[in-house]
């Protein structure tokens, strides 16, 4: 970020936004500029340079508590002025209300600046395709008969097997009346590609995945080369430490938070909300993309050791391209679990927290 850019940014962290196109929720960074709040995603522990999209925040509604999502509580609704709405969950009450507060002084602040004329210039987001199950349309894609051809494509003096190019799907998505326009069928794939269901091949696509903007992934292009995803299995997560029981859950809630967690088989970052329980000493964590209240894991406190962890260089066993602010807890059983922060000052308070308890 330009250092104009970080002059003027008024709050930032992590909320989980809600899908325009499949109504899935996945956690994104934010970032509440004066007049509008941008989203990052993290790849491998590191913020993405550019950013998945944005919402200008003139003339924007807001309503919190929205208490419309089904164990949700607390999510708070923000509507543009072309009444594209966008769903944004925070990590505890508090945070909820302090975005929500945060926001509203932005739109205040935008409002007594100008008298109010109304804007037209919201970034496309797919928020003309509704509910469309991307499973379907990948079924769709796979058929025999009447799914994507794919064949061998030369780019750049390479070649590249069974793939297909992006305008070949822009191609399909609107013969097959899945959408009506082509800037909606480049939404449509550009989410396919967002969830992994397609892949970038060769490097205009690639390079396009990396800069463009969130509608804007997926190239209505004839040189631009995709194919599906070569592996679309669900893996199964990491059981947790210990079974889950209704003790453990009952303890007093002494912090709540979104923290990156390394995962214990593939090595990943994955964003966890934690929470840190007292009487009994516990941390669970669970996973904000989905609407499941039980714990993805959890471990008991007791003998554990918290670390915090130097910035300096990868520390042995934590992979990925990380953005800093670790720190290590080791278990009673032994199990090492690596976890990063979103700031150097939330690392300290979760260390401290977490040793009050051990």
């Amino acid at each position: 970020m330009d250092p104009d850019k970080k002059t003027s940014t008024l709050r930032e962290g992590f909320l989980v936004k809600r899908g325009h196109v499949v109504h899935n929720w996945k956690a994104r960074w934010f970032v509440l500029m004066p007049d509008k709040l941008l989203y990052y995603k993290y790849e491998g522990g590191k913020r993405d340079s550019c950013q998945r999209g944005k919402i200008l925040l003139k003339d924007c509604v807001l309503t919190c508590p929205f208490l419309d999502c089904e164990n949700r509580p607390l999510v708070f609704k923000l509507q543009t002025v072309n009444g594209v709405d966008h769903f944004l969950e925070a990590c505890s009450r508090e945070e909820r209300d302090e975005w929500a507060a945060d926001i509203t002084a932005a739109v205040d602040r935008l409002r007594a600046a100008d008298g109010g004329k109304m804007t037209n210039q919201e970034e496309p987001d797919g928020s003309q395709l509704h509910n469309i199950d991307l499973s379907k349309v990948l079924d769709s894609m796979y058929d025999v008969h009447s799914g994507m051809k794919m064949s061998t494509h030369v780019e750049q003096g390479s070649s590249y097997s069974n793939c297909f190019s992006g305008s070949a799907v822009v191609d399909w998505l609107v013969f097959m009346q899945l959408v009506l326009t082509r800037v909606e069928a480049v939404t449509l794939a550009s989410a396919l590609l967002e969830e992994g269901f397609l892949r970038t091949v060769g490097l205009k696509s690639v390079e396009a995945l990396r800069t463009a903007g969130l509608s804007e992934q997926f190239m209505d292009d004839s040189t631009a080369l995709y194919s599906f995803s070569e592996n679309l299995k669900k893996r199964g997560s990491v059981k947790a430490e210990t079974s889950l029981s209704a003790v453990e859950l009952s303890g007093k809630v002494i912090k709540r938070g979104f923290l990156l967690k390394q995962g214990h088989r593939r090595k990943n970052w994955k964003v966890r909300l934690f929470v840190l329980r007292s009487e009994p000493a516990f941390l669970h964590y669970y996973d904000p993309t989905k609407d499941d209240l039980s714990p993805a894991g959890g471990f008991s406190l007791r003998s554990c050791l918290v670390s915090s962890l130097d910035d300096n260089g990868v520390p042995s066993g934590v992979k990925g391209n990380i953005q800093g602010n670790l720190f290590k807890i080791i278990t009673h059983s032994d199990t090492h679990y690596f976890i990063q922060a979103p700031t150097q000052q939330e690392k300290m308070d979760w260390i401290d927290a977490i040793r009050e308890q051990t």
